[in-house]
């Protein structure tokens, strides 16, 4: 008996996921699938986040992300909610030029991404996290401490349990307690922005065509839904968000009405309003002893072109790959060598897309002619060269670099 085996009989299970959001619960299940024992520890009851009113957000699942969730089983449960993206237009403000990406322009012809509601996706994944006989979920609890050692890893849960494993992962969100006991330090920023995220309905189909309407407070976002509704995302100086999302619902519709244009008819807001301050957080490193940062708790960005999910969803396809690569080596899951690879494979792509969120809001964000001028140069050169088009496309669809398996629809 090897010495790996010999220690590990005292483990409760290989891995411990801190934090049942939806990269939580998708690193749990992908892992778990595979054939590891997990146990996911959430501070919330799975009945309260299946309310609606939970939550009124919805997420764009770029088609890289698409490709995750069907790989482990859980689109076929989403995919008659979920609206495909065949276009996406870029406008902005005031200005005749318009960044037009067209589906049909790719040689694979497949939607550029979906717009899914965040209910839908947490439903699908706590159904099948709950089927799955090597999966515990722990709930409502919380991971109150981690210590290591050379062997292994105790997490102490919030109700003086204790559970041993090979490995943690802190998918447990932006103010990730496990990541600042780690010792792991953050790079920050806050924008003098806020989201605010509602639900409407328009007179008009919208086809699936996504629309980015560059403002000077920040871009609004009209993200097609299923049934003729659209997902607003509305970045809006922070001083002035609370005021509007205060506004009766007469008030509130005309000044969105005055923002969305008139190109879908009538719209009418429907469902909660919910506001975000927005803020960049960076973590400087993805991995500490026997603990792996993911999501929320390792990279925050701005929503301008809606890929903060996908990312965390790209680092659940990576460190799966990895962890069951190794395990099936007979390997020891939470050893250095396969944190450190996990914190290479990620950093390029986080870098490159929270550089690049950053960049395009402070550019997009502010009415400087010699800006606008420059921005409307750039809009009208990428329509006019199709191989660097088709680029942006492949980018923004999470169809680029050294791609986990996952992300390309293979299974772990």
């Amino acid at each position: 008996m090897s010495a790996h085996h010999a220690c590990a009989v005292s483990d409760d299970v290989e891995l411990v996921v801190a934090g049942g959001g939806l990269t939580g619960l998708l690193l749990g299940v992908a892992c778990a699938s595979a054939g590891l024992t997990v146990a996911i520890v959430d501070p919330e009851e799975p009945a309260s986040l299946l309310v609606a009113a939970f939550d009124g957000r919805s997420s764009a699942i770029a088609y890289g992300s698409r490709n995750v969730l069907n790989a482990v089983g859980i689109w076929p449960d989403i995919a008659a909610e979920a609206e495909p993206i065949l276009e996406i237009r870029v406008v902005d403000d005031n200005s005749q030029l318009c960044l037009h990406y067209d589906h049909r322009e790719l040689e694979t012809g497949t939607p550029l991404g979906y717009i899914v509601e965040n209910r839908v996706l947490r439903r699908a994944l706590i159904e099948r996290a709950t089927s799955i006989p090597n999966l515990s979920f722990m709930v409502p609890l919380a991971v109150a401490s981690v210590s290591s050692s050379p062997l292994a890893t105790t997490a102490l849960l919030s109700n003086g349990r204790p559970i041993r494993a090979r490995l943690v992962a802190a998918a447990d969100g932006q103010k990730s307690p496990l990541r600042r006991a780690a010792g792991i330090r953050t790079i920050e920023t806050r924008y003098p922005q806020t989201s605010i995220v509602t639900t409407v309905r328009h007179q008009r189909p919208h086809r699936g065509i996504a629309v980015e309407h560059f403002l000077p407070a920040g871009p609004f976002a009209i993200l097609p839904m299923t049934e003729s509704r659209s997902s607003i995302v509305w970045t809006e100086r922070s001083e002035l968000a609370p005021r509007l999302v205060a506004l009766p619902v007469p008030a509130f519709a005309a000044e969105l009405a005055a923002r969305f244009g008139e190109f879908l008819g009538a719209v009418e807001p429907i469902g909660p309003r919910w506001s975000y301050p927005l803020a960049l957080l960076l973590a400087e490193r993805y991995a500490a002893p026997r603990l792996a940062v993911v999501g929320e708790a390792a990279h925050t960005i701005h929503p301008i072109a809606g890929q903060g999910l996908n990312l965390g969803i790209r680092d659940v396809a990576v460190l799966a790959e990895l962890v069951i690569d190794a395990r099936r080596l007979g390997l020891d899951i939470g050893d250095e060598a396969v944190l450190e690879r996990y914190q290479q494979w990620r950093r390029v792509d986080v870098l490159a897309l929270t550089a690049v969120t950053d960049c395009l809001n402070r550019l997009f964000s502010n009415s400087v002619a010699p800006v606008r001028l420059a921005r409307d140069i750039g809009l009208t050169l990428v329509n006019q060269i199709p191989p660097l088009k088709r680029m942006l496309m492949h980018d923004a669809m999470g169809m680029v670099g050294d791609l986990p398996r996952l992300v390309r629809g293979q299974p772990l």
